[in-house]
């Protein structure tokens, strides 16, 4: 277990610094400009790379991420392609990197298979938000026999029984969505999500961290004054949608939202 995620929490809790988790489909538009696009990310300021694993049905995406998808698709984007392209980030970095998928093609791979090889090519946590906590225990295991943090998904339709539950068993931090919506739905931040939020905190002590709906340096700073981090996602892709070379716009946006989460 290498507890990259943990200790990045540590750090920058050191810091007095909030998590800013950036997050871009792998293969999106091919996978080796995912490798260029998430050099861009690190250099803008991201502590946290979150990286999605494509599929044909993905429930809790919107269509910015549906289309992302896609593309990554079309470009032939396979769990093992993706696996391949985390070995050569650990290359070049030691930042936290996560996948976000769905169990469909990780149970197509083989799950003990899917985390044996995720951990060597250095994957440090796995979301799989159409795994739900009472099936959990059939892919924890293999996740904790691999050293690898499986981070569950709390929402606002949550309760607080649920919450609970699920804070107990979350590994590396909690995820909390903005939103009962698919990502990218949200057009502002319920004030009741920063009320549950201050629950949870208050019952839990490993960190909390939210996404769904954040894509601006406003939305990102008003958010992370309570959470421990924020996820940014479908700001990226639409840049990488409209761009045949997005780097620029990718490093400038995240140093834009790493600035904002860390001005007191």
């Amino acid at each position: 277990m290498t507890d990259r995620i943990k200790n990045t929490f540590d750090t920058l809790a050191e810091r007095g610094e909030k998590a800013f988790i950036a997050y871009i489909m792998a293969g999106d538009p091919g996978i080796e400009k995912t490798q260029v696009y998430v050099e861009a990310l690190i250099s803008g300021g991201a502590d946290i790379i979150e990286l999605g694993m494509p599929f044909s049905d993905p429930i809790a995406d919107g269509p910015t991420i549906q289309k992302a998808a896609q593309r990554a698709l079309q470009s032939k984007t396979n769990i093992t392609k993706i696996l391949t392209l985390v070995g050569n980030m650990r290359k070049i970095s030691g930042i936290p990197v996560i996948l976000m998928g769905y169990i469909n093609p990780v149970l197509k791979y083989g799950v003990t298979r899917f985390f044996k090889d995720a951990a060597y090519n250095g994957v440090d946590g796995v979301i799989l938000p159409d795994l739900p906590l009472e099936e959990i225990d059939n892919v924890k295991k293999y996740a904790e026999q691999a050293g690898i943090d499986m981070i569950l998904l709390a929402a606002p339709t949550s309760d607080r029984e649920r919450l609970l539950e699920l804070s107990k068993h979350t590994r590396g931090f909690l995820y909390y969505i903005s939103t009962t919506g698919v990502t990218g739905s949200a057009k502002k931040i319920d004030s009741k999500v920063f009320d549950s939020i201050k629950w949870i905190k208050r019952h839990t002590k490993k960190p909390v961290v939210v996404g769904f709906g954040i894509s601006t340096p406003q939305q990102a700073a008003m958010v992370s004054s309570i959470a421990d981090g924020i996820v940014v996602g479908s700001a990226f892709i639409k840049f990488i949608e409209k761009s045949k070379d997005a780097r620029e716009q990718l490093k400038a946006l995240a140093h834009e939202l790493k600035i904002a989460i860390s001005e007191k």
